[in-house]
């Protein structure tokens, strides 16, 4: 007699949340949220039993990659305004 089980894969949207809210907590920088965000896009056509988790993930990977861009674009625009500022006293 053979069993089958009706095993529904959830393993790319747990992992899209686990790197979502580690990305957040932990503040992982770029890698680890693209990766959570691709995982979680991927579950969401791969796995219909982890759609909640993969949506969430998602989320949670498109707010930590958003903040950690908005970072780097304000420390950039910071240090373009110290260089331009020490110019003009420099002159």
């Amino acid at each position: 007699m053979v069993t089958t089980y009706d095993s529904q894969r959830t393993g790319l949207g747990t992992a899209s949340l686990v790197l979502g809210i580690c990305s957040l907590l932990a503040g992982w920088t770029f890698v680890a949220p693209v990766v959570g965000l691709c995982l979680g896009i991927a579950s969401r056509g791969r796995e219909p039993a982890a759609r909640g988790r993969a949506g969430w993930g998602i989320l949670l990977n498109l707010v930590a990659l958003a903040f950690w861009i908005l970072l780097v674009v304000f420390g950039l625009a910071m240090g373009v305004l110290a260089t331009w500022q020490s110019v003009l006293q420099g002159s």
